[in-house]
This record gives C-alpha cells, sequence and structure tokens, in this order.
C-alpha cells in the first residue's frame, strides 16, 4: 500500500502538491524542488503534458521521484492517446510499482503550443478510470489476461465552484463507480464554496484534496477570474494583492490561511498545491499552513517504511 493511500486510511490530513516535467530534458530544477519537499508530502502528482504543452512525460518523471524517495501520482489523459496507449501507459505505471493515477479527459490541443495536432479523445476520464480498474482485474479492456496485472490508487477532478454543482456531483459518482478513490478540486479561495461542497458531497465516499493554487499578481487573480472555469477569487482576495508591497509572498500568505481554514473547518480530507511553474515556493506555503513540522516529516517517513 502506498503513503497516500495509507495516509487517507489513517486520517490524516493529506498534503500532495503538483510539479510539471520540463520543456526539454533539464531536470535539475525539478529534482532541486522535490528534494525540498521530501518527506513533507504525501504525493507529487506530476502533471500530464498540461495545457496540451509538450514536456517531458509524467510517468518518466514519476519514474524519477520515485527512485529519489517520493511518492509519484501518475496523470494520464485522453487526449493524446488511444484504449491501447492508455492501457500500455497504465501498464507501464504499474511495471515501475506506481500506484497512484489522475485520470483527466484534457485540453483540447489548440489551447496548447502546437495547436495543429490532432486529438484523439477516445476516452475520457470515466472510460480511463474503468479501464484501470479491469487492469488492476488482471485483464484488458476485450478481457485478454495479463501476466502480472497493477494496482493502482485513483483518483479524478472536480469542480466546487460550478453551476449547477449538481452536474459536478452527478460526473463525481460516476467517477466513483468507475474505480476513483479520491478528488483533486479545482482551485479555490473562498470557504463558503467548499462549505456547500462539503455539504452536498458527503454521501459520496471518496477522499477530498482542495485545490490551492497561490496568487502571484492581481493580473493572475483577474485572469483566472474572468478565463478559468470554475474558478472565483473574491474582491477582498484581489484588493489584499492590490495593496500588498510584495505580491508573491502575500500570494502564499493567503494560501497558508486559506489551508489552515479548510483543515480548522474540516471542509476536506487534505490539499492539493498547485504551484504553476513556481514549486519552489511550496515550502513556504506549506510552512504559511503550519504543515511543515515534524510531526508531518514523522507520518511521511513512517508511512514510506512501511511502520
Amino acid at each position: 500500500m502506498g503513503i497516500l493511500r495509507e495516509a487517507f486510511d489513517r486520517g490524516d490530513f493529506v498534503v500532495t502538491v503538483e510539479i510539471a516535467p520540463p520543456k526539454g530534458t533539464d531536470f535539475s530544477h525539478l529534482k532541486e524542488c522535490a528534494q525540498a519537499i521530501k518527506g513533507r508530502v504525501h504525493g507529487v502528482n506530476v502533471t500530464d503534458f498540461q495545457s496540451a504543452s509538450l514536456k517531458a512525460t509524467s510517468l518518466a518523471t514519476c519514474k524519477m521521484l520515485k527512485d529519489l524517495g517520493l511518492e509519484p501520482v501518475l496523470q494520464i489523459t485522453g487526449r493524446d492517446r488511444n484504449r491501447i496507449a492508455i492501457q500500455g501507459e497504465l501498464l507501464s505505471a504499474g511495471v515501475f510499482d506506481i500506484e497512484n493515477v489522475l485520470a483527466l479527459t484534457g485540453d483540447h490541443t489548440v489551447v496548447g503550443d502546437h495547436p495543429e495536432a490532432k486529438c484523439v479523445f477516445e476516452l475520457d476520464s470515466v472510460g480511463i478510470l474503468k479501464i484501470a480498474s479491469i487492469l488492476c482485474e488482471g485483464k484488458d479492456m476485450n478481457g485478454n489476461k495479463l501476466k502480472g496485472k497493477p494496482h493502482f490508487y485513483l483518483g479524478a477532478c472536480v469542480t466546487p465552484k460550478y453551476e449547477p454543482l449538481e452536474i459536478q456531483i452527478l460526473k463525481m459518482e460516476k467517477k466513483v463507480k468507475a474505480g476513483a478513490k479520491f478528488f483533486q478540486t479545482q482551485g479555490v479561495y473562498d470557504i463558503e464554496t467548499m462549505k456547500n461542497f462539503r455539504e452536498k458531497t458527503r454521501h459520496i465516499d471518496a477522499k477530498i484534496l482542495a485545490g490551492i493554487i497561490p496568487l502571484k499578481s492581481v493580473g493572475m487573480a483577474k485572469y483566472m477570474n474572468k478565463n478559468v472555469p470554475g474558478i472565483f477569487i473574491p474582491d477582498e482576495l484581489i484588493e489584499r494583492m492590490k495593496n500588498a508591497e510584495k505580491k508573491v509572498e502575500e500570494g502564499i500568505k493567503i494560501a497558508g490561511e486559506l489551508i489552515g481554514k479548510l483543515r480548522e473547518n474540516d471542509l476536506c480530507d487534505g490539499v492539493h498545491v498547485m504551484a504553476i511553474g513556481a514549486e519552489e515556493n511550496i515550502p513556504d506555503i506549506l510552512r504559511k499552513a503550519d504543515l511543515w513540522n515534524g510531526e508531518m516529516l514523522e507520518n511521511c517517513v513512517a508511512l514510506a517504511s512501511g511502520k
């Protein structure tokens, strides 16, 4: 059993973070960021060609993180692969003992750096979850027997700030039926959204990681409010960023405060920090949230050693 699954089962306040592979073969910065959070987080989620842009693969990066002693979470989308390639990627993850998988449909290629690329989208996130669950039974999608099988802990995404929320809840129920055990949310910035979401999803048997995206500037906040579906940044936070002399530090402070409130009010089972190109700031975010402590380190080390 992996660190992430065991932490959830133990009822720990789980902390995962997101890391994007480099656009190229130089992993030096990523390795530095990974080493800085080793023993401090329960999982490191590796993006899969995020925003439909070319990067090194999630699978290769997850293998590297595992070799460094961290717990990887493999992202896999349906945009770039048909059912054969998806199954092959998942089996390869199983070969490397990568247990955690986050299934996503994926952004369209028109938003990325290869807008002329053809999309596949043979399977959406629910389809990927179903395939992964079938592989864990020792057979492929067509019922052919496997020689050795993977053991996955499956996750998916959800958007708490959505109208009508009932549509997201229906999707969550489908994903749980397909095998999802945990969910990462879109970035949240206000407690009321999570209170409403928590109340309406108590019947769903899955763990929830609240998405935390630290603000870097007023422009970033306004852009996300206008262009990113499911993002709502209250005016008072934008005003705080506007009045702050050091914008990035203020964004880190806001993120830390929000994590503290979510934890205090029991509105999620943990958090998923998405620093978006500023992974070096993750330690400061966790410090501000009072999650950079001996207890967290002790728990992570104990889980990693199987104690």
